[in-house]
């Protein structure tokens, strides 16, 4: 019947009928709504029961288009929301049940996803069912992840919320803020996902560099970064001059990103300028956290050991009757160190200048530079 309605208000008008509404009294509602529950929800819940991303493939619009959608879970996701709102689905009176089947939905997909990503990160993915798939994947799987989450949420906040406030439209105002609101919360749920997803990259990249140091190391290659140990060795007793010229290791301590950033770019369509930005600094800030580290600690401990040194030769001289003070104007190997650091820091920052990445935003690469810097040099970062 509803069919013969030549617009929307004419069906609304219908339904309001009282004999349309007698008729729909004679059939069990929360029935039909149970049964529509098991068949929408039951969907997404098998395709986020898969051990890994299933890739659906499609040709980038560019537009952000919903229909760019590139993972069989994403996609099962927007179908569900989707069935909800259906003219042949719905029934206005358990709309509210619809509503939160919603939300439901939403909620499902974010917490499939919040938590794949928390468990991959504690390390602890094979012993929780259903994140297998957080274990498997790849930087580029994520990258899927990431255009995905925009494109759900834009639909979500935008032509999907317009049409459910559409088929509401009978409502008081009241009720379709409250359903504006809820659906929008729903969206952003899905946007707070992403630098879950981005981290998630970040950390693959990172412990993929750290194995390709620590593979070159092994080979005898002066590159990684346990050759930052091996320069405090260099120094340590011994009449080496002053260094000149940055460390062999410091050009291997960037190479992986760059080389893995290529290979994004270059067959990742989805991969947008802003994410390779927050990819590159994020990467970059966590090697040079773990740079930092390393270094700090080999410094302290040549300081500390230089001091106690200096105390034992102050206490010999002072038995031996010699005056201890005249200060020795020759460098310490501590300062050799420390010069050898520098000049290290000062490539690894023109370095991280080829990435796109200004080595002064990031916190500790000024903590390194402040460590190792000439006491004249100390202010003014100049590489």
């Amino acid at each position: 019947m509803q069919g013969y309605c030549p617009s929307r208000s004419a069906v609304t008008k219908f339904r309001a009928e009282a004999i349309y509404v007698e008729f729909m009294k004679q059939w069990n509602v929360g029935v039909y709504f149970s049964l529509r529950f098991q068949e929408i929800a039951g969907a997404l819940d098998s395709a986020l029961a898969t051990t890994s991303l299933i890739p659906v493939h499609n040709s980038p619009s560019g537009n952000g288009s919903s229909q760019d959608l590139t993972l069989k879970q994403s996609v099962t996701l927007l179908e569900s929301l989707r069935s909800c709102w259906r003219e042949d689905f719905l029934i206005l009176s358990c709309s509210d049940k619809f509503l939160r089947l919603t939300l439901q939905l939403l909620s499902r997909f974010s917490n499939w996803l919040s938590s794949g990503l928390a468990a991959r990160k504690m390390g602890n993915t094979g012993s929780n069912a259903g994140y297998e798939w957080a274990a498997s994947a790849v930087p580029n799987d994520f990258l899927y992840i990431i255009h995905d989450i925009n494109c759900l949420s834009t639909e979500v906040c935008g032509d999907y919320l317009e049409h459910v406030l559409q088929l509401l439209s009978s409502c008081s105002a009241d009720v379709l803020d409250l359903v504006k609101q809820s659906i929008l919360q729903g969206g952003k749920s899905l946007n707070d996902l992403t630098p879950l997803a981005i981290n998630a990259i970040t950390d693959a990249l990172v412990d993929e560099a750290v194995k390709c140091f620590e593979h070159l190391v092994t080979k005898i290659v002066a590159q990684g970064l346990k050759d930052v140990k091996a320069i405090a060795t260099t120094f340590r007793m011994t009449n080496k001059p002053i260094p000149s010229r940055h460390s062999l290791y410091v050009s291997g301590l960037l190479s992986p990103l760059k080389k893995d950033f290529l290979d994004m770019e270059k067959h990742n369509p989805y991969l947008t300028r802003e994410t390779i930005k927050e990819l590159r600094y994020g990467a970059a800030t966590e090697i040079t956290g773990r740079y930092y580290d390393m270094v700090v600690e080999i410094v302290s401990v040549a300081r500390k050991t230089e001091s106690s040194l200096q105390r034992l030769k102050k206490g010999a001289q002072r038995r031996a009757g010699v005056s201890s003070d005249v200060s020795d104007p020759s460098v310490s190997d501590t300062d050799k160190l420390c010069m050898q650091y520098f000049l290290d820091i000062q490539e690894y920052g023109r370095n991280l200048s080829t990435l796109g990445v200004d080595a002064k935003e990031i916190p500790a690469y000024r903590s390194l530079w402040q460590c190792v810097a000439p006491q004249e040099r100390q202010n003014v970062i100049d590489l």
